[in-house]
C-alpha cells in the first residue's frame, strides 16, 4: 500500500433500498417480532428453571438454544432497526469486528448445540434403556460447555483473520448488519486464506452435523415404527419432528448463503436470508417447540394456574 493510503475507520450498512415509509412499516414490524421473539424465549427459559417437570437433559439443551436465540438476535436487531429510521447508518471499525465476531460465535455455537439435541433424542429413542447412565449431568454439562467453547474458538479464529487485512477502500457493506462474506467483499488485500477458513468451517459446523444429524434421525425413525405403543410413537414424533424444524430452517438457510458458490446467490436474497437466521428464526423456535410439546405446554398451564391462585 502506498503511504498515501487512507484507511477506513467506519463503515456504512447499506441494508435494504427502500421508501421512508417502507422503512418506517419495517421498523414497527422487526420491532414487534423482536420483542416477540425475546419474551418467547424468555418464557422457555423461565419454564424450564421453574417447572421441575422439565429438569431433564433436553429441556437443558432447549434453554441453552433460547439463550443463544435471544442474545442472536440482539446482536444484529436493535442496529438493524437503528438503521431504518436513521439516515446515519455508519458503524465504527471495531463495533463492526465485534458484530461480525459475536454473529458467528452465536451462530457456531447454534449449530452444535442442535447436533446435541439430535444426539440427546437418539440416546433417548435408540438406546432408552441405558439414557439416564449415558446422558448424565456430567455429559450434560460437557457437551453445552464444549459447543460454546468451539463455537467462539472459531468465531475467534475469523476475526483474527478478518483484522490481518487492510481495509482501505469502499465502506459501504452490502448487508444488514457486518455479515464476514460482505465485511470481506471491502478488502483491500488478499482474501483466499479467509475465504479457504469459511468453506472449511461450513464443511466441519454445517454439512459435517448434518450428515450425522441425518444418519441419527434414519436410525430414530427406524426405532420409532418398530415401537407397538401409539401413544409412545406419537410422543416420539412430536418430539422429534420439532427438532427437525429447527434443524431444517436454521442449517437449510446457513447451507444456501455459506455453502452456495457465489454466482449462483443474489445479494438481496442473502439479505432477506441473513433477516430470516436474526430475527425470524429466533422468534420461530420457542412456537415450534412449545406448540408442539405437551410437556411446555403443561408447564405452561400449570404456571398460569399457579399464579390466578395466588
Amino acid at each position: 500500500m502506498g503511504s498515501n493510503q487512507s484507511w477506513v475507520t467506519e463503515f456504512i450498512l447499506v441494508g435494504f433500498q427502500l421508501s421512508a415509509e417502507m422503512e418506517v412499516l419495517l421498523f414497527w414490524i422487526f420491532s414487534l417480532l423482536y420483542i416477540f421473539s425475546l419474551l418467547a424465549n424468555g418464557m422457555i427459559l423461565g419454564l424450564i428453571c421453574l417447572a421441575p417437570s422439565l429438569h431433564t437433559p433436553m429441556y437443558f439443551f432447549l434453554s441453552h438454544l433460547a439463550i443463544i436465540d435471544m442474545s442472536y438476535a440482539s446482536n444484529n436487531v436493535p442496529k438493524m432497526l437503528a438503521n431504518l429510521v436513521n439516515q446515519n447508518r455508519t458503524i465504527s471499525f471495531a463495533p463492526c469486528i465485534m458484530q461480525t465476531f459475536l454473529y458467528l460465535g452465536f451462530a457456531h455455537t447454534e449449530c452444535l448445540i442442535l447436533v446435541v439435541m439430535s444426539y440427546d433424542r437418539f440416546v433417548a429413542i435408540c438406546h432408552p434403556l441405558h439414557y439416564t447412565v449415558i446422558m448424565n449431568w456430567r455429559v450434560c454439562t460437557v457437551l453445552p460447555v464444549t459447543s460454546w467453547s468451539c463455537g467462539f474458538i472459531l468465531a475467534l479464529v475469523h476475526a483474527i483473520l478478518l483484522l490481518r487485512l487492510p481495509f482501505c477502500g469502499p465502506r459501504e457493506v452490502n448487508h444488514l448488519f457486518c455479515e464476514i462474506l460482505s465485511v470481506l467483499k471491502l478488502a483491500c488485500g488478499d482474501t483466499w486464506i479467509n475465504q479457504v477458513v469459511i468453506l472449511a468451517d461450513g464443511v466441519y459446523v454445517l454439512v459435517g452435523p448434518l450428515c450425522l444429524m441425518l444418519v441419527s434421525y434414519m436410525r430414530i425413525l427406524w426405532a420409532v415404527l418398530k415401537i407397538q405403543s401409539k401413544d409412545s410413537r406419537r410422543k416420539a414424533f412430536s418430539t422429534c419432528s420439532s427438532h427437525l424444524c429447527v434443524v431444517g430452517l436454521f442449517f437449510g438457510i446457513a447451507v444456501v448463503v455459506y455453502m452456495v458458490p457465489e454466482s449462483n446467490q443474489q445479494e438481496e436474497q442473502e439479505k432477506t436470508l441473513s433477516l430470516f437466521h436474526s430475527l425470524f428464526n429466533p422468534m420461530l423456535n420457542p412456537l415450534i417447540y412449545s406448540l408442539r410439546n405437551a410437556q411446555v405446554k403443561g408447564a405452561l398451564y400449570r404456571a398460569l394456574q399457579k399464579k390466578r391462585s395466588m
